[in-house]
């Protein structure tokens, strides 16, 4: 699988609007039959910065992706919005889930 996480450094006047003005975008990724998931959290420590958790089925997905229109549209609406590039890490990752994190594993009753 692709996976990829982008750091959002969002304009502090826009960002506790931020999960609606990406709305669209993220709804429409998440609709895409390659995306395994597209999630945002916040940070605890800067208000203005957000972290987009995505990964797509292979190459091909992350190509459709990229290619969409939806993703055209971000880019024209999403950047007004920043205070500065976004920052990613992009990696290919054997698999299709998350693993499991055996170092804090949770008995089940």
């Amino acid at each position: 699988m692709i996976f990829i996480t982008a750091r959002f450094r969002v304009r502090p006047e826009h960002a506790d609007q931020w999960p609606e003005i990406s709305r669209s975008f993220t709804e429409a990724t998440r609709a895409e039959p390659g995306c395994l998931w597209f999630d945002w959290s916040r940070s605890l420590d800067d208000s203005t910065e957000y972290v987009l958790v995505e990964a797509f089925r292979d190459d091909e997905a992350g190509a459709a992706h990229v290619g969409s229109e939806h993703f055209r549209t971000a880019q024209q609406e999403l950047p007004p919005h920043l205070a500065e590039t976004p920052r990613i890490v992009n990696a290919t990752v054997a698999g299709t889930d998350w693993s499991e994190l055996g170092e804090m594993a949770v008995d089940s009753d």
